[in-house]
């Protein structure tokens, strides 16, 4: 409790994009198991954050503060939407979604205001070679998954709020564009004009490709509900443009991220252990996956299928081998305590 990380909710992310992925590609059985675990992971991890919080208030602000951690807050807010995606899409309870909704948006508005302010105002900051990372795009992807979430319940929501619902949407999808903009500049400058180690080069990296994936999938979603909201027809062909741009910028990333790996695994020899950051690597897979899926159906693109199949193989398999690394690492830390704690009844 006292070391979680703030970005662990990633945990959640990763789990719920690949099974909506695995629905997707008509696999409800293997979609249902990652469901129930992703409910058990998050009050799990509800309740581990909120026991850090009680418990140690100091170490649990500091980090909310801290440029490097804080950003990692914001993955509470887009577990919210992707766990109410899931409500919604398997459990088809749209009161539960909408109770999802709302949290992740109080936690949002929170969270925005709340760390960026503090990193504003703050007397002592980082250099930004130090400060920056790619965790800092999990706040675009917050604001983003509210937008898929959104336009995913006003489907189902009543008339006249259906368009409000919508509008709010494209709003959140538009904000989420401008500010991976901000921070994504940041980002290549930090790649191109100082020193990188592979040590800087933290899984959460993968958020630069994530994080248009999900505004494609948010933009897909803008599109497939443009009878319900006439505004939305008027912005058709931006819509479309938009939502292209930013698929094709996520899959301009891949290939430069994976040869960063190769650089950082195989030429550096950096190790490759578990660590909760490959979480926030393991969610940019699933998400392009659904997303690249959402986008060629709302465009007729019927020939990235292909792309499809390929997509959710390599986010199934990062999934997997993520989660047999968590198991290996709880059944370590369990080893490690088990003697300790046999000593000590003795002692007493």
């Amino acid at each position: 409790m006292k070391d979680l990380p703030p970005a662990y909710f990633a945990l959640v992310m990763a789990t719920g994009i690949i099974s909506i992925a695995a629905q997707d590609f008509g696999l409800p059985a293997l979609a249902l198991a990652l469901f129930a675990f992703n409910i058990l992971a998050f009050v799990v991890l509800v309740v581990l954050t909120a026991g850090r919080m009680l418990r140690y208030p100091r170490l649990f602000f500091t980090d909310l503060t801290d440029h490097r951690l804080g950003p990692g807050f914001f993955t509470t807010v887009a577990a919210c939407s992707i766990l109410g995606t899931q409500v919604l899409l398997m459990a088809h309870s749209l009161a539960g979604a909408i109770a999802l909704l709302t949290l992740g948006i109080l936690l949002w508005i929170g969270l925005t205001y709340t760390i960026f302010t503090a990193f504003t105002v703050k007397r002592h900051k980082p250099h930004l070679e130090e400060g920056l990372t790619g965790a800092w795009l999990i706040a675009v992807v917050a604001t983003q998954s509210i937008a898929v979430l959104s336009a995913l319940i006003a489907r189902d929501w009543p008339q006249p709020y259906r368009l409000e619902l919508n509008f709010f949407a494209l709003s959140m999808w538009l904000w989420g564009g401008m500010f991976y903009i901000w921070i994504i500049s940041l980002i290549f400058y930090r790649y191109n004009f100082f020193a990188f180690s592979p040590d800087d080069l933290t899984p959460p990296y993968w958020i630069n490709m994530g994080a248009m994936a999900i505004s494609t999938l948010a933009g897909a979603r803008l599109i497939e509900n443009v009878s319900d909201a006439p505004f939305l027809a008027s912005l058709l062909p931006f819509l479309k443009g938009f939502t292209v741009f930013y698929w094709a910028t996520g899959t301009w990333w891949i290939p430069m991220l994976l040869v960063l790996g190769v650089w950082r695994h195989i030429i550096e020899r950096f190790p490759l252990r578990y660590d909760p950051l490959y979480w926030g690597g393991v969610f940019p897979l699933g998400m392009y996956t659904v997303a690249t899926r959402e986008m060629a159906g709302a465009l007729a693109l019927s020939f990235l299928a292909p792309l499809l199949v390929a997509a959710f193989a390599a986010a199934l398999a990062a999934w997997s081998l993520t989660f047999l690394g968590l198991v290996l690492e709880l059944w370590q830390r369990a080893r490690r305590a088990c003697p300790g704690t046999r000593n000590q009844g003795i002692k007493d």
